[in-house]
């Protein structure tokens, strides 16, 4: 006729008659007259939520006080986020119109509301609690809530809030709240950058095809109107730099681009100054890398280059052969009235001549020697 129930310590139970809810049991053993055997239990523990709320809802409504007594009630409005705590501890962030019930015991819950509509900022102290959730003994629930934005250096952010953009964000580490708005983030590098158009295959103004390679350097001079007015600046300033390029080259000789490869920087130079005004960019430097000519047309300029260089040595040849043959002209003028100058003419031939050879015998003095009365014996 009696039965008996047995409540854990760390467990509640509802005693049911015929399915329909009676009273919370707490810890211990509890004996029931039941002659029919219309009772029944269900078990909770102590340790997690409460899962049933249909049963809070009829203890709040009717019973009150014994809802008070067993039960911690949390509920948000659509316009309010929250902090769980247990013994102090931050262990889950809440999200709008959460409705969490927890059993009374030894853990001590607390729950902060925030105010979502007060700004979206989280404050800086919290920050450094939620920045590294798996470093904590216990991770906190609900980080999808938050929105942590870490800025480096030499880096700003770029953040839009339900479509309106907000001051930039320095480097450091900040964080917003992600409930009843629109977050849109981009990390912009305020650094000098390197940007390469390669490969541009372009005709010069007589037809020949060339490809050319250019390289830029720039950065952000005013970011926020830089991604005011364009949706990816980077490309944009690409496809400015290539327009130029085609400018430079397409209205020009290939004689003119080879003479002067530093035209092409200046008039593309040109261009984008005149395109990226007021566009919060700026241009570092810009210049050809290199320019590739087409196979056939390298074998034409590799000849043309051979027969300048060899009508440029043959004119210097024939002007150092006119300049010899004046010079002896001269020579010989100054010798035919001055026998001095011819004895001296002789005496240095003579000298090179002896250079050249180990051993000279002379007969007949020097007299016979100038005569040509010499014997060379080697």
């Amino acid at each position: 006729m009696l039965k008996r129930f047995i409540v854990k310590k760390n467990e509640r139970a509802a005693l049911l008659r015929n399915g329909d809810f009676e009273r919370i049991l707490n810890p211990g053993r509890h004996y029931v007259f039941d002659p029919f055997g219309e009772l029944s239990l269900t078990v909770w523990n102590t340790d997690e939520p409460m899962l049933d709320t249909d049963v809070v809802d009829y203890l709040r409504q009717n019973e009150p006080a014994e809802a008070e007594r067993h039960f911690f009630c949390m509920e948000l409005t659509e316009d309010e986020a929250g902090l769980r705590y247990e013994n102090d501890v931050l262990v889950e962030i809440l999200a709008p119109a959460s409705r969490r019930f927890f059993w009374r015991g030894l853990t001590v819950q607390r729950l902060e509301k925030v105010d979502l509509r007060a700004g979206a900022t989280l404050p800086a102290d919290m920050v450094k609690r939620l920045l590294q959730p798996s470093l904590r003994g216990r991770p906190v629930l609900g980080l999808n809530g938050i929105f942590i934005a870490p800025v480096p250096a030499g880096h700003v952010g770029l953040l839009r809030i339900d479509g309106v953009q907000q001051p930039l964000l320095p480097p450091g580490v900040s964080a917003y709240w992600r409930f009843n708005r629109d977050l849109q983030w981009e990390l912009v590098d305020t650094r000098w950058q390197a940007l390469e158009v390669s490969g541009q295959e372009i005709l010069t103004r007589d037809k020949v095809g060339l490809r050319i390679n250019l390289a830029a350097t720039w950065r952000f001079a005013d970011v926020i109107a830089a991604f005011a007015k364009l949706a990816k600046p980077a490309d944009h300033l690409y496809r400015e730099l290539q327009f130029g390029l085609r400018a430079a080259v397409g209205t020009r000789n290939l004689d003119e681009l080879l003479e002067n490869k530093q035209l092409i920087d200046a008039v593309v130079g040109e261009h984008i100054a005149g395109k990226l005004a007021g566009f919060g960019l700026d241009i570092g430097s810009i210049g050809v890398k290199d320019i590739v000519l087409p196979g056939e047309m390298k074998a034409i300029l590799a000849q043309v280059v051979e027969a300048g260089k060899a009508a440029e040595a043959n004119v210097i040849r024939r002007r150092e052969e006119t300049a010899a043959t004046r010079s002896l002209l001269n020579t010989a003028k100054v010798m035919e009235g001055n026998p001095v100058a011819l004895r001296l003419k002789e005496l240095e031939t003579l000298e090179r001549v002896a250079e050249r050879i180990d051993r000279i015998s002379v007969f007949g003095g020097l007299d016979q020697v100038l005569n040509g009365l010499v014997t060379l014996a080697k």
